[in-house]
């Protein structure tokens, strides 16, 4: 990466956006599976083709492979077509390996579709779940996310996370953009579109605000925009630098960067701006703060010890700990929702690789590969963790299982991104 760009990362970890277009239409592949994947087969839904605009079998197949615990069944694997519970043929679905089977049909319904699906277990031949929707045709990508959750967690016990959205900074020619879009990296849309850099995007615990950080004040000034409206606002214009905003799992406060006192210290502003308070006091670089999910607790980046390193400090004040032992430099700490693991970004031999730490043990793992990847954050249920890659000149994103047994290249068309964050379960 640039001399220019690295120095500064080192020194204020804030990062311009890299060079590409604004297109950001993604396409998932897998570049690695786990070896114990529960095996499905998704049977194409009954009149998916004729009554909306996209099929929804696609749709569900995908959500379920990049999270690396499945395995899809071809459905040309038992001859019989199935849209009814009475039409399945289990022995045959059994002998094509599938532990589990899911059906489904689209009716028209005045105007509207109705879609209506059903899982089975192949073995037990029970219904492990269903559901039925009535929606424009317009939503079926969103009832398909929606089946494609209802399945994971079916299976899994987990809560499902394919109808989140995340968020990401593009730069097309001059213009740095603001970008959501559906985790898979459909439906993106621009939020903000500015002739200076966008960084650090973060979004609210209600998955309705984004905070951010623009330079259109030829200087870091951290805003707040809704998602529904476009309104924005900005939140914190102090003297000098403000950057690295980081919301409270409550939604009432940001923790932010600022430079009042002369070097980067972190604070804790109201959500709505005013009533800055210091957290941190060093006379070192205290940055990129990431909120515990109780919200009693900071984890930041310091060279308090000679280089970037994390810890963790009460937020009511309080000595900080340090967490981060192996290498010389380690940024960017991201906490997964619910307080197992840490993420974050070390620098191993001149390359930037992700790696989750468990916090009861300290225990670290490598996730990534390539020379330099950036910005690790968690899904809200835990079980993946996004971050942008750099390959071939270009950054794209990069979805991993914190185990290391599962990785999605989730890969741009024709443009660069960075700054990638995971929003919430909520949305409006």
């Amino acid at each position: 990466m640039p001399i220019v760009k690295t120095l500064i990362r080192a020194m204020l970890l804030l990062c311009l956006a890299a060079a590409g277009a604004a297109r950001a239409d993604m396409t998932i592949e897998i570049v690695g599976g786990g070896a114990n994947r529960h095996a499905i087969a998704v049977l194409p839904f009954q009149n998916e083709t004729t009554q909306v605009r996209e099929a929804l079998t696609p749709i569900i197949r995908n959500d379920l492979l990049l999270t690396g615990a499945f395995r899809m069944v071809d459905p040309a694997s038992a001859a019989n077509p199935a849209f009814e519970p009475a039409q399945i043929n289990y022995p045959a679905w059994r002998g094509a390996g599938a532990q589990s089977l899911a059906i489904g049909k689209v009716e028209a319904a005045g105007g509207q579709v109705k879609i209506s699906f059903r899982l089975f277990d192949a073995a037990q031949q029970k219904q492990l779940t269903s559901g039925e929707f009535t929606v424009t045709p317009e939503r079926s990508r969103e009832v398909a996310h929606t089946i494609a959750d209802m399945i994971y967690e079916a299976i899994t016990g987990q809560k499902g996370i394919f109808n989140t959205r995340i968020s990401y900074v593009l730069k097309s020619g001059r213009d740095y953009l603001l970008q959501v879009a559906d985790m898979d990296g459909r439906g993106a849309q621009t939020i903000l579109r500015s002739k200076e850099p966008i960084i650090s995007p973060a979004w609210s615990p209600d998955g309705g605000k984004i905070a951010y950080v623009s330079f259109e004040a030829k200087k870091p000034v951290v805003w707040v925009q809704n998602l529904v409206t476009g309104q924005r606002r900005i939140v914190a214009n102090f003297k000098g630098s403000n950057s690295a905003p980081a919301w409270s799992p409550d939604g009432r406060q940001l923790a932010v960067v600022l430079t009042t006192s002369g070097t980067s210290q972190i604070y804790v502003i109201d959500a709505n701006g005013g009533g800055a308070r210091r957290v941190t006091h060093s006379n070192a670089i205290d940055t990129e703060p990431a909120w515990s999910p109780d919200g009693s607790q900071l984890y930041f980046v310091s060279d308090r010890a000679g280089g970037p390193q994390i810890y963790v400090q009460p937020v009511a004040g309080g000595s900080a700990r340090r967490l981060s032992w192996d290498g010389s430099y380690n940024v960017s700490p991201k906490v997964s929702p619910d307080g197992r693991t840490l993420s974050y970004i070390r620098r191993q031999g001149g390359q930037f690789r992700v790696v989750v730490q468990d916090l009861a043990s300290g225990d670290n793992r490598v996730l990534s590969s390539g020379a330099y990847n950036e910005r690790p954050s968690f899904a809200p249920n835990s079980r993946m963790v996004l971050f942008a890659s750099d390959e071939g000149g270009r950054s794209v994103l990069y979805a991993a299982t914190p185990d290391g047994s599962s990785k999605v290249r989730l890969a741009v068309i024709n443009g660069d991104v960075q700054d990638p964050a995971w929003g919430p379960f909520n949305h409006p």
